[in-house]
C-alpha cells in the first residue's frame, strides 16, 4: 500500500509522503524544499511535546511526574503518522502515544547518548492538511491528560528559487544571509503570526495558537520558516521546562497557512 497521498484542487497540488507534507505546488511552482536537495534529509515535521536541544540537560526534562528523557525536538518524531482520513482536498494523520513508553531514538548512537526515548503522559497528536481558499492549511490537535505540559512547533522547510530572497515580518526584512550567519541556534521572530517569504513568487505563511516564529538554514537553497510555542534558546536546557504550556481538557488546535500571494 502506497504512502503517498496527493490532494488536488484546481491549480493547487500537495504530496503528503507518511503524513510529512513533500510538495505544495501552484501553477507548476513548487513552495516546499525537496528531499535529496543540501539542506536537509526531510521537508517538514513537527516538535513536540518539547522545542530545542536537551544535550546539556543530560536529555532529561523536567514534568509534573518528574523527568522525562527527551532528544531535541522531542520523541513525536520518531513516532510514524497512520492516515484515519483522505478526500481529494484533505488528509488527516494521527499518532497516539501510551504513557511512558520507550520509543527508539534514531540519533543515537551516532548523534545522541540517549538510546530510548519516553514521556509519562498518554497523548493523542492529530495533523490534518486541506486545500481551501487558495491555499493549505494544516492543523494539529492536540488531546491527552489534562495538565500535560507541552511545547509545539512546526518546522517546514521551503526552496528557495532566487538568491534575493527575503522574509518579511511586520516592519522587519531578514535575508537568508542573516538567518545563515545565526547558524544552529535559528533566528528568533518573537511576538509575530504572519511573515511573507518573498522569492521569485510570494507565500504567506500565517500561523494561529503559536505565539513565535525561528529561521533556520544551512545553505542558500531553502530555508525553514517555524511557527513555535516558545523559543528555546530563552533559557538554559536545564529550565526548559519553563517554557511548557498545559494541556486542558478540550483538544489545544494550531493551524499554520500556507497561502501564495
Amino acid at each position: 500500500m502506497s504512502n503517498i497521498t496527493t490532494l488536488r484542487v484546481s491549480d493547487q497540488q500537495v504530496t503528503i509522503e507518511a503524513g510529512e507534507l513533500v510538495g505544495y505546488q501552484v501553477s507548476g511552482y513548487e513552495f516546499m524544499h525537496q528531499k535529496g536537495n543540501p539542506g536537509w534529509r526531510s521537508v517538514d515535521t513537527e516538535m513536540f511535546p518539547l522545542i530545542g536541544p536537551t544535550n546539556e540537560a543530560d536529555f532529561k526534562v523536567k514534568t509534573p511526574k518528574g523527568f522525562a528523557t527527551q532528544d531535541q525536538h522531542g520523541l513525536l518524531r520518531e513516532m510514524k503518522y497512520k492516515l484515519v482520513e483522505s478526500s481529494a482536498s484533505k488528509a488527516v494523520f494521527s499518532k497516539k502515544y501510551t504513557a511512558n513508553t520507550e520509543v527508539l531514538n534514531s540519533k543515537y548512537p551516532k548523534k545522541s547518548t540517549a538510546e530510548k526515548l519516553s514521556w509519562p503522559y498518554d497523548f493523542e497528536f492529530v495533523k490534518s492538511l486541506e486545500l481551501i481558499d487558495n491555499s493549505l492549511v494544516v492543523t494539529f490537535s492536540i488531546s491527552g491528560e489534562e495538565g500535560m505540559p507541552f511545547m509545539l512547533g512546526y518546522h517546514p522547510a521551503f526552496m528557495l528559487h532566487s538568491e534575493n530572497a527575503i522574509i518579511s515580518a511586520g516592519e522587519q526584512n531578514i535575508t537568508i544571509p542573516e538567518v545563515l550567519e545565526v547558524g544552529s541556534r535559528a533566528l528568533q521572530v518573537p511576538n509575530t503570526d504572519v511573515i511573507t517569504l518573498k522569492d521569485e513568487k510570494w507565500l504567506q505563511i500565517t500561523s494561529e495558537g503559536f505565539s513565535h516564529f525561528m529561521l533556520w538554514t544551512e545553505v542558500p537553497n531553502m530555508v525553514c520558516i517555524e511557527p513555535i510555542t516558545f523559543y528555546p534558546y530563552a533559557v538554559e536546557q536545564d529550565d526548559l521546562a519553563e517554557g511548557f504550556m498545559v494541556l486542558k481538557k478540550e483538544p489545544a488546535i494550531f493551524t499554520v497557512t500556507l497561502k501564495p500571494v
